[in-house]
């Protein structure tokens, strides 16, 4: 049995094995920070960070880290074991009115006090007390109580908290039953406590020694002088010149793409940021634009690659302060994390702290089905619950989703509503639109528009048809640049992809040929002479289109490029990842051999989408019209929304890789990984060589599965993605 506190150890050796006494002062440092900085009380969050992870002091607990042996201690012992249960034997230490903050930060900041959901593990204390004897329970968490509580109360004296006198065992035991009241009495709502301790938490893990050096640089409010500079002012983005001073603290923006949203949004922000792009598509160009514009600040992204920028020289730039942290002046994310506060997933306490009262942007949410547009609906309503303030940009928004965001914003006393008069609007017109019912013409037109020295981007919608394309491409053109983007690359491999397309394709005379998919849709600063697309739905085709005659200059206006739509096929299936009705219904309100009209593309939207029910979703969210559905300090372990649409992801490692996965650091190994959907792993043509159980646990994929060009190569599933 260790018997010198400063030994014990609060991480195993795959997780940096870092001491209990250094993790629980990064946490403390950290804690501090955040709380003054949310206002809340910085003593009492003091001692959550203290207390939090105590109970790794318990001899069986740290057996499992010296000796990763977890999942036999798990299969030998009726009663699971759950440090922060032995953490919070330690709460006589602390005064009685401190209790329930404490036991709000610690019990919950690992798992669920209760099973709310089928998926869940049933580990959390309420769980455990109603499958076993209570009693059960607490000797679990309590065995050898003298022998190692000494160990925990030096470590309180270590950061300053000393128990008078001697600290019973009939001491812990009611300090257990006291938390077990608490947790079965939770009313419905959200704990900013777990919250404070979660993001805390998070933040010492990911940073470790470095914590404490990032204190200085967190939650400062951005500098966005660089937006209102007189030089951006042009006529040519006709939002630059609208004054954006209005007391009403909403925003609603109409525009078609390159009329200044960007511009326009931020300079509607008065405190922190979090710009919401939607998925994933190419998000680093606009962290690297909003990086270049505010170099002084902290500017981050939050998605599964947001460790990942390409610098200037061509190299990978790692972003050190770790995606979710909280603080950033400037966040960067997709409505997948949004997601997880409406739907009350696990963590979504710390987001929502992160969020509260501050800047949201919501940048071209796309739509797509109707689940999706409850979605956005509902992220809104508890994006106002955490009182943000809330700024929409969109040129590809239906009509009834723009409504509703806008009554549920307040109306016209609480939004600025903003929009293009008709004859700038008209002066966005750049496409002509032609209607290919014969998908073997696709080769034809691109031999023409390499004749002409034109830049073709190809769009298909899944990933399997985007590889057997540029195959074809890459036989028929052997002389001509050419490269494929799609999501399932190694994310090192995806950020050099991304810059090279910018550098080599974007900014150098054609002819170049590209071949997407998605990805190329937003905010992938780019543009092409010639498109040909898959149909798509209405508003990802015209974001789609974006891509095509992009830049606005007094030479450009009233320049028409051909985008060329592949009728689609009769068969359903082939429609994925999108619905068959909604492709159909898009294409035919597409004009054919004439020019796209911008002025008309609210009514296409409209008729694509002309109602929306979220009648659907409401079951999935954890606020309705009488406040929150969710108990105190508890979440779903996982969505089946988030299946359904596709929000949750896995990933792939290439065996080649395995090694230095295994050894590397934590903030490496994003590097080797490549997202895949859920989905695809349960399909019988996913090869895997096993799982490692270490970062994201990615599944291992043979070396001939994945080329650099192509991609990862699933065989055998041309309908999944």
């Amino acid at each position: 049995m260790i018997t010198d506190f400063h030994n014990l150890l609060a991480k195993g050796e795959k997780n940096g094995k870092t001491t209990l006494i250094d993790h629980t002062q990064y946490v403390v440092d950290i804690i501090d920070t955040i709380a003054i900085n949310l206002k809340i009380n910085r003593e009492v969050a003091r001692k959550g960070a203290v207390i939090h992870d105590l109970g790794k002091a318990h001899p069986l607990f740290q057996r499992k880290l010296i000796k990763d042996e977890f999942d036999l201690i798990e299969s030998l012992t009726e009663v699971p074991l759950r440090h922060e249960i032995s953490s919070l034997l330690f709460l006589p230490v602390f005064p009685k009115e401190d209790w329930d903050y404490l036991i709000e930060m610690t019990i919950g900041h690992h798992k669920s006090v209760k099973s709310i959901s089928s998926q869940a593990n049933g580990k959390g204390i309420i769980d455990l007390v109603e499958s076993f004897r209570e009693e059960e329970v607490f000797n679990r968490h309590s065995e050898a109580f003298s022998e190692w509580s000494i160990l925990a109360l030096e470590i309180l004296k270590y950061f300053g908290y000393q128990f008078t006198g001697i600290l019973t065992i009939d001491d812990a035991q009611k300090a257990f039953n006291y938390v077990v009241s608490y947790c079965e009495k939770t009313k419905h709502g959200w704990s900013e406590w777990r919250g404070l301790l979660m993001s805390a938490d998070h933040f010492a893990s990911a940073l470790v020694e470095k914590t404490t050096g990032q204190k200085e640089k967190i939650f400062l409010d951005p500098h966005l002088e660089y937006f209102f500079d007189p030089c951006r002012m042009n006529s040519l983005y006709p939002l630059s010149n609208i004054d954006i001073n209005d007391n009403r603290p909403h925003t609603l923006v109409l525009a078609p793409t390159g009329a200044g949203k960007t511009d326009f949004l931020l300079k509607r922000c008065r405190k922190r940021v979090f710009y919401v792009l939607p998925f994933q598509a190419s998000i680093n160009a606009m962290y690297l634009r909003i990086k270049k514009a505010c170099p002084n600040d902290d500017v981050r992204l939050l998605h599964a690659s947001s460790k990942l920028s390409v610098s200037s020289s061509n190299q990978i730039a790692e972003e050190k302060i770790l995606q979710s942290l909280p603080g950033a002046s400037i966040k960067i994310l997709t409505p997948y994390q949004l997601a997880s506060i409406a739907l009350g997933t696990k963590g979504y306490e710390a987001t929502a702290l992160d969020l509260k009262n501050n800047d949201v942007i919501l940048d071209e949410i796309h739509s797509y089905n109707q689940t999706a547009m409850g979605l956005v609906y509902e992220i809104v309503k508890m994006l106002l619950e955490l009182e943000c303030t809330i700024h929409v940009g969109t040129a590809t928004m239906p009509t009834v989703l723009q409504n509703m965001i806008y009554e549920l914003l307040g109306g016209e006393k609480r939004v600025f509503k903003v929009q293009l008069r008709p004859h700038e609007i008209d002066s966005f017109n750049r496409h002509i639109i032609i209607k290919n019912k014969n998908p073997e013409d696709i080769i034809n037109i691109v031999a023409d528009a390499v004749k002409n020295k034109e830049k073709i981007l190809l769009v298909v919608n899944r990933i399997n048809r985007a590889q057997d394309l540029f195959s074809n491409i890459l036989e028929l053109f052997p002389h001509i640049p050419k490269m494929l983007l799609h999501s399932r690359y190694k994310r090192k491999d995806r950020a050099v992809l991304e810059e090279k397309i910018k550098l080599e394709f974007d900014e150098r005379p054609g002819p170049c040929i590209v071949v997407s998919t998605q990805v190329v849709e937003v905010s992938l600063d780019i543009s092409f002479d010639r498109m040909i697309t898959e149909a798509a739905p209405i508003d990802s085709l015209i974001q789609r289109f974006g891509r095509v005659n992009r830049r606005r200059n007094k030479d450009t206006i009233g320049i028409l490029k051909y985008i060329h739509v592949i009728e689609p096929s009769g068969n359903v299936n082939d429609s994925l990842p999108y619905k068959y009705n909604i492709i159909s219904d898009s294409f035919n309100q597409l004009p054919d051999g004439t020019v796209l009209q911008e002025n008309d593309l609210q009514n296409k939207l409209d008729n694509v989408y002309p109602t929306l029910d979220i009648s659907s979703i409401k079951s999935h969210c954890i606020l309705n019209e009488n406040g929150f559905r969710i108990p105190k300090l508890c979440d779903y372990p996982k969505s089946v929304l988030l299946e359904t649409l596709e929000i949750e992801s896995a990933c792939c490692i290439v065996e080649s890789d395995k090694d230095t996965y295994l050894k590397t650091t934590s903030e490496d190994k994003i590097l080797y990984e490549i997202p895949v959907s859920v989905k695809s792993i349960y399909y019988k043509g996913f090869q895997n060589l096993g799982r490692i159980k270490c970062g994201s646990w990615p599944f291992i994929i043979p070396d001939e599965l994945y080329d650099s060009q192509k991609g990862m190569i699933i065989k055998e599933i041309s309908n999944i993605l």
